[in-house]
């Protein structure tokens, strides 16, 4: 289970808009696709709540495809407006013309709009989504007098990764309430090692041995360590062996560099992979 594409290139307020041609490949660990699939039929609006890199985006584009709905994604960022969500006028040489933003298509289309790290986008941003996640579902378009209801289909989904932003934003309580909350985590070992063996091609025996890895440096939540691997950094460890680099180097590279720069925390994972992999 994982979110391990990246999603959003460009600019921030761009949107990735597609209805997906092939399964995205998806492990579930629990109940959470039927009681997606439950939501989305009776209108209800989804947080995906869950750390960095355990699947949350994968999970999303999974049930895009399952729902057979078109997917819009937005990566949440200080700078998000709430006209980068709805739209804007632009001046063109013929005159001036009005421009949906993704959320407006999301609505129009009856599509999934999932908000990549909502705590991220400013508060006043927020807002302009409370009247879709209630009965109402409709959107308001000042600029252009517009009342939008939401076509059959249109569903909000928001995530964000608790562990990282506790301490730093939240959501209001009065949002919070809006959204069914749906708590995704790293999979179940044998489950992570299937998922790191499948998406980088590297053999059972090594990617069990990266979410044993794994298994150690989580341990290290509390003792300084501000994130933890996720299983987006064991998968590319994973490819890095199977091109050729070799098991350490790419661990170093893959897993320890990106989750520390301090001195000792970085020759402690370091050991930690020396010890995994003897």
């Amino acid at each position: 289970m994982d979110g391990w594409s990246e999603v959003g290139a460009g600019e921030a307020v761009h949107s990735l808009a597609r209805q997906a041609a092939d399964e995205p490949w998806y492990h579930p660990s629990g109940n959470e696709v039927r009681l997606f699939e439950q939501c989305h039929a009776r209108n209800l609006a989804v947080m995906l709540k869950g750390p960095t890199g355990c699947g949350k985006t994968r999970f999303i584009e999974y049930m895009a495809w399952k729902l057979n709905r078109p997917l819009i994604t937005i990566p949440c960022h200080d700078d998000l407006a709430a006209s980068d969500l709805i739209g804007r006028f632009l001046i063109q040489h013929n005159g001036t013309v009005w421009q949906d933003g993704p959320l407006t298509r999301a609505v129009r289309e009856g599509a999934i709009c999932y908000l990549d790290e909502v705590v991220e986008a400013r508060q006043d941003t927020v807002v302009v989504l409370h009247a879709l996640t209630d009965h109402r579902r409709m959107l308001p378009i000042d600029k252009t007098g517009e009342t939008l209801l939401a076509a059959p289909g249109f569903q909000l989904v928001v995530s964000y990764n608790p562990g990282y932003q506790r301490m730093l934003k939240d959501l209001k309580p009065s949002t919070r309430q809006r959204f069914v909350a749906m708590d995704l985590d790293f999979p179940a070992a044998e489950h992570e090692a299937r998922i790191v063996q499948h998406e980088s091609g590297i053999d059972p025996a090594t990617a069990n041995g990266l979410v044993a890895l794994a298994g150690r440096i989580r341990h290290l939540r509390d003792r300084g360590l501000a994130e933890v691997p996720s299983t987006r950094l064991l998968i590319a460890a994973g490819a890095l062996m199977v091109s050729g680099i070799d098991l350490r180097e790419a661990c170093y590279a893959a897993i320890v560099s990106p989750l520390s720069d301090e001195p000792s925390m970085v020759g402690a994972l370091r050991d930690l992979v020396d010890a995994t992999f003897v």
